[in-house]
């Protein structure tokens, strides 16, 4: 028999508790954006202090398709220089695929555990074609003719015979970075752990992903999922520099 008392009871608790909500929510814009803002610096502030380089994950917890999409959405919304986004983006999701990339690794443990391994694949350099297909796309995105755009296009093309081979790998690159700290940003605030590696054999794992090392180059791999009960890292405190050494106000 329904206990209908318990019921209406449980009920009467849930409608409560919205109607708190309803009032916090006029509270907060009644008093102006500034509340608004303040809860949302210290959510994500709290979900930096809460992140750290996880030394090893539950292998029993998965992120879900949703969550692993917003994580990789954040990462195509980074900034680029000149918006060329010279790079692309390797999800290692299958349990075989991960245990074939043990091996180049130095230390593996994060690999084995992980959730989902992101690589990190940047251009070695950049060429006409790859330029060319970056106008179309902008042409064809924002619907303006591809001659609108020749000034941008040579200002591009004047920066790259600027910079050697060498100069523009190390470019290319820092481009990828900008794109791991979005990544890495964006998985704290799902409350999903990560750990990024650069410790990697560079000709075992090009061979293992089938990467044209002529073309492009492994530069950095985060590995996401979420952190075991018992990697003893996630207790010790954070230890980052004091503003007074870090911060210097001109």
């Amino acid at each position: 028999m329904v206990n209908f008392f318990a019921v209406n009871s449980e009920f009467l608790v849930v409608q409560r508790h919205l109607m708190n909500l309803k009032f916090t929510t006029k509270k907060i814009h009644s008093e102006g954006n500034s509340h608004f803002h303040y809860l949302c610096s210290m959510n994500y502030l709290e979900s930096l202090q809460q992140r750290y380089s996880v030394k090893k994950f539950d292998p029993a917890k998965k992120l879900s398709p949703e969550i692993l999409q917003n994580i990789l959405d954040a990462g195509k919304l980074s900034a680029s220089s000149l918006g060329l986004q010279p790079y692309r983006i390797l999800v290692v999701e299958s349990d075989e695929m991960k245990q074939k990339l043990v091996p180049a690794f130095f230390n593996p443990s994060q690999i084995s555990t992980c959730s989902h391994l992101i690589v990190i694949v940047t251009r070695k350099k950049i060429d006409e074609n790859y330029i060319g297909n970056y106008f179309n796309h902008i042409s064809q995105t924002r619907e303006i003719p591809v001659e609108n755009l020749q000034p941008f296009k040579k200002s591009i093309d004047s920066f790259m015979n600027l910079n050697s081979n060498e100069e523009m790998l190390h470019w290319n690159e820092k481009q990828g970075y900008l794109l791991l700290g979005n990544l890495m940003f964006a998985a704290a605030l799902e409350k999903v752990d990560t750990c990024p590696m650069e410790g990697f054999k560079m000709d075992e794992i090009s061979k293992i992903l089938e990467i044209d090392s002529e073309i492009e180059k492994v530069t950095v791999t985060l590995a996401l999922g979420y952190r075991a009960e018992d990697d003893a890292f996630q207790k010790m405190k954070k230890v980052r520099k004091p503003n007074e050494k870090l911060f210097k106000f001109l």
